[in-house]
């Protein structure tokens, strides 16, 4: 027979040995990301730190309520039973990093299909899911007894709810999109295929796993869902970095951004004299090449010497 702290304490214990690995993996993305894409508008890059402070936050707050629990309260069978104001951040963490996530997908999604109507529904989910992520937060304060945590259970799973269907709306818009990108230059389209597919398995993941913490959440009456919602964050935050460091980094005219100034020279230097300031433009924001080399592929003689 379970105790209370086997009941709790047991998925919380391996959710934070997983948040604590995957937290490890988000570092390693977020070193790599720093030092390849210098070039990168700064709000990117706060972006960025932004995301890792808050999922540094997330894994010692973690680490804090365990310690306090089963550490210094060994023994406390109060202590097992009761949440405190550590444990209580965590879900308003999530729901921070989820939205911060999901407005950097719609800022994209904006760009590459201009409509303003599918950027409202998903800033709306993620709205969503960021109130409930903070009304979670509040809620836990006011009934920090673990066993009477159904009383607030509609508003953690509206919230997980709408961050599923944000997610799985994301990742359906940005593969459509892409795929009607494609420019007909081999090392772009291969670069387009690469960026669909880590598109595809971390959307889809980040999607499944809150999928499978809803699922657990509503069919058992334990804390086995735990296992997965605290280690949700880190999904959210690897699933942005996956698609930044996936770009090129020192290949020719397959750089897909432009950043605070004109296009790098390695891009014009693939492009005839007579067309290089054709597409010069001032962008402070990250922008998909691949819609302004659509723009080169409309000028008689521009491919030429890749169809040789």
């Amino acid at each position: 027979m379970l105790t209370v702290a086997g009941i709790s304490f047991g998925p919380l214990l391996a959710g934070f040995a997983l948040n604590t690995i995957l937290y490890g993996a988000l570092v390693t993305s977020v070193l790599l990301y720093f030092s390849s894409f210098k070039s990168d508008g700064r709000w990117i890059r706060l972006l960025v730190s932004a995301l890792l402070l808050l999922s540094t936050a997330n894994v010692i707050l973690e680490y804090v309520f365990l310690n306090d629990t089963l550490i210094i309260h060994f023994g406390d069978q109060s202590a097992l039973s009761r949440a405190n104001w550590v444990f209580s951040l965590l879900p308003g963490i999530t729901g921070v990093i989820s939205t911060l996530v999901q407005f950097f997908f719609a800022w994209r999604i904006r760009i590459l299909t201009s409509s303003v109507w599918l950027v409202g529904i998903i800033i709306f989910l993620a709205s969503a899911a960021f109130l409930c992520g903070i009304g979670t937060t509040i809620a836990i304060n006011m009934v920090p007894v673990f066993t009477q945590f159904h009383r607030f259970e509609i508003v953690f799973v509206i919230g997980l709810v709408s961050s599923t269907l944000d997610n799985l709306l994301i990742t359906g818009l940005l593969v459509r999109s892409l795929r009607e990108h494609k420019t007909g230059f081999m090392d772009t389209d291969h670069i387009i295929k690469k960026i669909i597919r880590v598109i595809l398995q971390t959307g889809l993941l980040t999607a499944v796993w809150a999928l499978v913490d809803l699922a657990v959440y509503i069919a058992l009456t334990d804390g086995l869902h735990l296992i997965f919602n605290q280690s949700l964050a880190q999904f959210y935050t690897i699933s942005l970095m996956s698609t930044l460091i996936t770009r090129p980094r020192d290949h020719a005219y397959t750089d897909f951004t432009v950043v605070n100034g004109e296009q790098s020279e390695r891009r014009d230097a693939q492009i005839p004299l007579e067309y290089r300031d054709i597409d010069r433009r001032r962008n402070s924001e990250l922008v998909f090449d691949v819609v302004s080399l659509k723009k080169f592929d409309t000028i008689p003689g521009a491919r030429t010497d890749t169809q040789q």
